[in-house]
């Protein structure tokens, strides 16, 4: 599905490729398919990459939503888990479902927004070494332990966990969040490029093809 989005400022310098923004929640198993592929596809594609995380939960309550659709339609939750089985099988990628699902990706969120500030290879590095933990390993991302040994294991600097409780980075995600809610984003992973809205794992090279067009 695509929508048109409203012009926003560029985060950083303007970079010397085009760019796609990858939106990302850690709970969502279609985005632990798009973050394990996509830094190879882009750069295949010649392109770089905004790792943007948010939180999908706010946005599905102010949509009447009162938890994952995958949990609250149980024949779509069971098609998504055979679905996710599938694709990760056909991209050489182990997959397990989580205990409990959702997970809380709250604090993994803050750590992959102040890391990717700073540190933006180990941060990509730290989203990929999360996700695997959770839908490779089964481990539980809500915890503190589980993350640290992430953002170590990632390289990213002493304290990132720690570094990830200072108001401003609580208050960068929660703005991130809202930037998502308002340019219409429902769902992840989505991929924003010029304009327009994509969708979904499965639409990522559709998103790969419209940052290439001249």
């Amino acid at each position: 599905m695509r929508g048109r989005l409203p012009a926003t400022p560029p985060r950083k310098a303007a970079m010397t490729r085009p760019s796609i923004e990858f939106w990302f929640e850690f709970a969502s198993t279609y985005s632990y398919l798009s973050a394990m592929r996509l830094p190879d596809a882009a750069r295949g594609a010649g392109l770089e990459v905004v790792w943007r995380p948010f939180l999908l939960g706010p946005i599905l309550a102010e949509q009447g939503w009162s938890g994952s659709p995958f949990s609250v339609l149980p024949v779509k939750g069971a098609y998504m888990w055979r679905d996710v089985e599938r694709r990760a099988a056909r991209l050489g990628l182990g997959f397990r479902r989580p205990d409990p699902f959702p997970q809380n990706g709250l604090l993994a969120a803050r750590v992959a927004t102040a890391a990717l500030g700073a540190e933006a290879e180990a941060a990509v590095a730290f989203v990929q070494k999360v996700y695997l933990a959770q839908f490779d390993a089964g481990r539980d991302i809500s915890d503190p332990a589980v993350i640290a040994e992430c953002a170590s294991a990632a390289g990213l600097s002493d304290g990132a966990v720690e570094a990830a409780q200072d108001p401003g980075i609580k208050q960068a995600l929660r703005e991130s969040t809202e930037e998502a809610r308002g340019r219409g984003m429902f769902g992840a992973p989505s991929f924003a490029v010029r304009g327009e809205l994509f969708w979904g794992d499965d639409r990522l090279e559709d998103a790969l093809e419209h940052a290439k067009a001249p």
